[in-house]
């Protein structure tokens, strides 16, 4: 039961929407799975690496911040991280299964933004990977932990200072054209 004791709850309402949420929350995620065919195993690993760090992070906050406050976390815990699973499983589905720049083809401002944006990444990716090769061809024995993340601060750095030089150069396409006049 829910809530402070001794507190009343409104006839016909749920007593808790965790206890709820996870059932279903879990048929829902064994169906996309099951309804994900052949590919299901590699979206599975896909969706699990790609959740790692953030659910660590956010689980491990979760389970501190409860036990200080001394409250159960394991049911919070466990919708949490189905749902954080069930939509990057779906994300994951969606993108392998549909062409975005088709789908938005019937809307040229969508398509142009979605292309603006594909290209964006091609272009960050690229970059990472550059940077990869570079420190790999520089480091014929494997790197010690200060210096790759020496090497990890020197890729964030190039990143922003590129991305703020993108973000400045627009706000000056865009106000030259008086797209901040009031």
């Amino acid at each position: 039961m829910s809530g402070a004791p001794g507190a009343v709850q409104a006839p016909g309402r749920a007593q808790s929407s965790v206890e709820h949420a996870l059932p279903v929350l879990a048929l829902l995620a064994l169906a996309a799975v099951a309804a994900a065919g052949p590919d299901r195993g590699r979206l599975l690993r896909r969706t699990l690496w790609t959740v790692l760090a953030f659910n660590l992070s956010v689980s491990a906050g979760l389970v501190l911040v409860s036990a200080w406050q001394v409250r159960p976390w394991a049911e919070a815990l466990v919708l949490i991280n189905l749902r954080v699973l069930l939509l990057v499983f779906l994300g994951h589905w969606f993108v392998a299964r549909v062409n975005l720049l088709q789908a938005l083809a019937r809307w040229p401002t969508l398509a142009l933004v979605a292309t603006v944006a594909t290209g964006q990444a091609a272009v960050f990716a690229r970059t990472l990977r550059d940077f990869r090769l570079a420190f790999r061809s520089r480091n014929p024995v494997p790197a010690r932990p200060a210096d790759q993340a020496r090497h990890a601060a020197a890729q964030v750095m190039h990143l922003l200072d590129k991305a703020t030089a993108a973000a400045t150069e627009s706000a000056q396409a865009m106000r030259s054209r008086g797209c901040f006049d009031d």
